[in-house]
């Protein structure tokens, strides 16, 4: 049957039905009501098209085509749910602009400049204030936990439960909780961290868990700066990958670093992987995977799985 509402309607209907599942659509339902609008405003009638699709899609002629291929996606999903009840529904192609995400390489760090980045970082000015503390704690827990940057400064003192060793993450990406358990050497200088700063929420009232050299709650824009500033410090310019480090390489680095040791401990890596998809609060196992880069070590331990498998 032919949908002869308008198009706001029918995408105004869909998103309350996808919210009402559990599912955000921020970026998507922006995108959504932007579609539904033109083709109002374009004077068409009906049920969705390839061509009003695309057309819409390429609307910024100069974007690139994975921009295009993020819009039509969105366009594609709604698609998918009105032709359960409008058998005129046009269904665009997934690849008509190619890749909708093209993975940047990441820069996985080694050991020494985790350690590197901890030092500059405890020797940030000025050295009797809170930034050096502040600084090595929260990026010792990144390196330690693989928690997104968001999920690190969204942290307070009731989500940090320095009594069993556990961050409670709430309300994260994919609008979910979940539990973090740490190692004790990283709950300890939590412990640490938490008691020095202590005296400045009991007089600004603040929970927050991280806080700047002026007690107040850390956000993303100065971590990035002084993620940069220290990334000067050090010397790492253009790595292997053809750009600098990034901050959220640390998160890479620590999914590659446990799927190592997990190889090394001679564990099945099949199963585990649900293991890191969950503890790094992934909604599904394949985002888990995205996070995975042949780094030599795991490429060298992998192949002697194989040769192992098939000469056994």
């Amino acid at each position: 049957m032919r949908d002869s509402r308008n198009m706001v309607d029918q995408v105004e209907e869909y998103l309350v039905f996808r919210r009402s599942l559990g599912y955000a659509l921020g970026t998507d339902g922006k995108e959504l009501m932007l579609f539904a609008r033109y083709a109002d405003k374009i004077g068409h009638h009906g049920s969705v098209t390839k061509t009003l699709a695309t057309q819409w899609a390429k609307l910024p002629e100069g974007a690139h085509p994975s921009y295009w291929a993020r819009r039509l996606h969105a366009v594609r999903q709604f698609a998918k749910y009105a032709a359960l009840y409008d058998e005129t529904t046009e269904i665009p192609s997934a690849d008509t602009f190619g890749p909708m995400k093209r993975r940047r390489v990441p820069h996985i760090y080694s050991q020494e400049q985790i350690i590197d980045l901890l030092q500059a970082a405890s020797r940030l000015e000025p050295q009797d204030s809170l930034r050096p503390r502040t600084y090595v704690t929260l990026f010792g827990l990144l390196a330690s936990t693989g928690l997104r940057i968001s999920e690190a400064l969204a942290l307070t003192s009731e989500t940090v439960d320095q009594e069993n060793g556990v961050l409670c993450i709430q309300q994260t990406k994919f609008r979910k909780d979940r539990l973090v358990p740490v190692h004790p050497s990283t709950l300890q200088k939590l412990r640490r961290y938490h008691c020095a700063t202590d005296a400045y929420r009991a007089k600004t009232y603040i929970r927050t868990f991280f806080l700047d050299e002026n007690a107040r709650p850390l956000n993303y824009r100065g971590v990035l700066y002084r993620f940069i500033q220290l990334r000067k410090e050090l010397g790492w310019g253009t790595s292997p990958t053809g750009r600098p480090p990034r901050l959220h390489d640390i998160r890479h680095t620590f999914a590659v670093r446990r799927l190592l040791q997990w190889y090394r401990d001679g564990h099945s890596i099949d199963e585990h992987i649900l293991y890191l998809s969950v503890y790094l609060g992934h909604a599904c196992v394949s985002d888990t995977y995205w996070y995975l880069t042949a780094v030599p070590e795991l490429m060298k331990l992998a192949s002697e799985r194989f040769h192992n498998f098939v000469y056994a």
